[in-house]
């Protein structure tokens, strides 16, 4: 079988570069139509490459990017099928989840709209979590026949168990990620803020939209226990979540952030590390609470300390979760796994 991967998408990012590497262990062959141009530049640049492929392909696939014009001009340009992978939807992100955008006005019609049409477009919709699906059918009123589920995954080729030494007994607590609600980044911080153990330490790696507030909310609390880390290469990124003890998931209260998954959960389960995350529906698709990760209530900065000094104790439980994780991991969500389902419906489509 032969595929389009079109759009403006970065074949760089996660979500991407996971799906392209397991449709071809699948055996799909995968034809580029991709631009990293914006604007009529890049849509003058896609029509281009489209056309010079020559319908050499049984179906496109539209990649993950926040753009929602590449399935309305695919559209426009193409016959054939068209699966797209939504990943999220944009009018729950900035309208509800980042709160940019006030609820009811034309801009958050606009977004809404934007997901609505796209929906229309598709023949089918990739998402990564059942709650996600959920979300999107009674949102923008779609048949739940046009879904396939997705899991995020990751790229164990770049995320393994690696042994590092540490020069210091701290037990490390680790969470990368972007400043966004969804994270819940601050109920970290106040459980660093109820942890003041010499022998804790966190490992914070990130910035985004709320960068200055939860900076302010650890200089208030005169933390002194957390390591701030702006930017690490992607490729450099299990190095620090193998140095840690427990790794810490989204812990937001937003509806986006019960519904979605999460890319560091599954780097975590791939290195093989005792995971605690905020409860929700989404999260119990991918783990189970007590036996793959320890699942917190959210926006709770106690609970997350509760859990954390559990496993602390717990040197039985914690290798426990640690070695079901990559179980897990290798079982459910190695690139050739997660794809194999969406191979079953490019065939159907």
């Amino acid at each position: 079988m032969k595929i389009c991967y079109f759009g403006n998408f970065n074949p760089n990012y996660s979500r991407n570069r996971v799906i392209i590497r397991g449709l071809k262990e699948n055996g799909v062959e995968i034809l580029f139509a991709n631009t990293s141009l914006r604007g009529w530049r890049g849509l003058a640049d896609l029509g281009k490459k489209y056309f010079s492929l020559k319908s050499r392909f049984d179906a496109v696939l539209v990649g993950y990017s926040d753009s929602r014009f590449m399935v309305p001009f695919i559209k426009l340009i193409s016959d054939k099928k068209i699966i797209w992978d939504a990943f999220y939807s944009i009018y729950d992100s900035w309208v509800f989840d980042r709160k940019l955008v006030k609820p009811g006005s034309l801009k958050a019609r606009y977004y809404w709209l934007s997901d609505w049409l796209s929906c229309k477009l598709a023949d089918k919709i990739l998402l990564d979590t059942n709650a996600n699906i959920e979300y999107f059918k009674e949102t923008f009123n779609v048949d739940v026949s046009k879904f396939t589920r997705v899991f995020v995954g990751t790229d164990d080729n770049i995320f393994k168990p690696e042994l590092i030494i540490k020069n210091n007994e701290k037990f490390i607590v680790h969470f990368h990620g972007n400043f966004i609600p969804l994270q819940g980044i601050e109920y970290i911080i106040k459980a660093a803020g109820i942890l003041i153990d010499d022998s804790i330490h966190f490992q914070i790696i990130g910035q985004g939209q709320e960068y200055k507030k939860i900076k302010k909310i650890a200089e208030d609390l005169y933390l002194k226990n957390i390591t701030w880390t702006d930017r690490v290469d992607y490729k450099e990124l299990p190095n620090y979540i193998n140095r840690a003890d427990i790794c810490l998931g989204g812990f937001g209260d937003t509806h986006k952030a019960k519904t979605v998954s999460m890319n560091k959960l599954f780097e975590y389960l791939a290195c093989g590390k005792a995971i605690i995350t905020g409860d929700s529906l989404a999260s119990r698709e991918i783990l189970t609470d007590g036996d793959t990760a320890i699942l917190c209530p959210r926006a709770n900065p106690g609970e997350i300390a509760n859990k954390i000094i559990q496993l602390k104790n717990d040197s039985v439980l914690l290798r426990k979760l640690s070695l079901n994780a990559r179980k897990l991991f290798e079982e459910r969500y190695v690139p050739k796994i997660i794809t194999g389902e969406l191979l079953k419906e490019l065939k159907n489509v």
